[in-house]
C-alpha cells in the first residue's frame, strides 16, 4: 500500500513525524509532501496567483511552498503521477479539528483534496488540553493511530467520503474506546476579538475564544474527546442539504 502523508503545520512539525510513524506501521511505501511553512487555518485554499516551489528534503520527503491542498495535488499529480497513492493521511494536527473547525482546517482540507482526486483519505488530529500545544500528548495518536486507520480501511471508505479522526487529550492507556460520531457545534458566543495596540498606538486584533461553561451534544465529536474517546466522523464532499433542496424545489419552481 502506497501512502501519501501531508499536514498543515508544516514540514518540520512534530505531528508530521507522528503521522509518518503511523503510516510506517501500515506500509513501507510512505511518501511525505507537506507545506514549507505553517498553513494552519488556510482551509481548502489553492495557490492560484503564486507558483508552487518544490524542494526535496530527503528520499521521499518533499516541501512545497503552498497550502495542504497544493501539497496533495503536487503529490498525486506530479511526484506520484505514474503510481498514485492508495491512501492519503493528513495530520497529525496540533490540536483537535472538531465541530466548525473542519471548515477552517488545512488538515481536513488535505483529506478533502485526496478524496476529490479519487484517493481514500483520512485526517488525524491530536486534541490539546488547558496547557495548550506545549503539553500536547502526541503519544496518544502515535499509539492508537495505526489500529484506528486499519479499522477504517477494513470498513471501507466510499467515494466522495473522507474520515475525520480526533484523539483525546490523554495518555494512550486512558483512552475510553472509539466512538463514531456526528460533527458537533460550539456556541459561537465564545468567539471574540482581542483588541490591542502596537508600539505606535495603532490598533490590531487577535481572533480568540473565551473559556466558559459549555456542554457538548451527546454523540458528537466534541462529546467524544471530552469523554476520552477517539472520535471518528465521516464527512461528505457533497454538501447539498436534501430536505431544503426538496422544499425549495416545491416552493421556487
Amino acid at each position: 500500500m502506497r501512502i501519501l502523508c501531508t499536514n498543515d503545520d508544516g514540514i518540520n512539525a512534530p505531528g508530521l513525524k507522528v503521522l509518518e510513524t503511523i503510516a510506517r506501521a501500515l506500509s513501507d511505501d510512505v511518501w511525505v509532501v507537506a507545506p514549507e511553512t505553517d498553513q494552519s487555518g488556510v482551509a481548502h485554499s489553492l495557490s492560484l496567483n503564486d507558483p508552487l516551489r518544490l524542494r526535496e528534503i530527503s528520499s521521499r520527503h518533499f516541501a512545497v511552498k503552498g497550502t495542504p491542498t497544493d501539497c496533495v495535488i503536487m503529490g498525486i499529480r506530479n511526484i506520484l503521477r505514474d503510481n498514485k497513492p492508495d491512501l492519503v493521511l493528513s495530520g497529525v494536527n496540533r490540536g483537535q479539528n472538531v465541530a466548525e473547525d473542519v471548515t477552517y482546517s488545512g488538515t481536513v482540507a488535505g483529506a478533502i483534496e485526496g478524496t476529490i482526486l479519487g484517493v481514500p483519505s483520512i485526517a488525524l488530529s491530536q486534541a490539546s488540553g488547558p496547557g495548550g500545544h506545549k503539553t500536547i500528548k502526541w503519544q496518544c495518536a502515535e499509539h492508537h493511530g495505526p489500529d484506528v486507520v486499519r479499522k477504517i480501511l477494513a470498513a471501507g471508505i466510499d467515494p466522495g467520503i473522507l474520515v475525520n479522526v480526533n484523539f483525546p487529550n490523554c495518555e494512550p492507556g486512558e483512552v475510553e474506546g472509539l466512538a463514531v460520531v456526528n460533527q458537533g457545534q460550539r456556541s459561537q458566543e465564545l468567539l471574540r476579538l482581542d483588541a490591542r495596540e502596537d508600539g505606535r498606538g495603532n490598533p490590531y486584533y487577535w481572533i480568540a475564544f473565551e473559556r466558559g461553561p459549555f456542554t457538548p451534544g451527546t454523540g458528537t465529536d466534541l462529546w467524544a474527546i471530552a469523554n476520552r474517546k477517539i472520535a471518528v466522523t465521516p464527512l461528505r464532499l457533497d454538501m447539498t442539504d436534501e430536505p431544503t433542496l426538496t422544499r425549495y424545489a416545491q416552493a421556487l419552481t
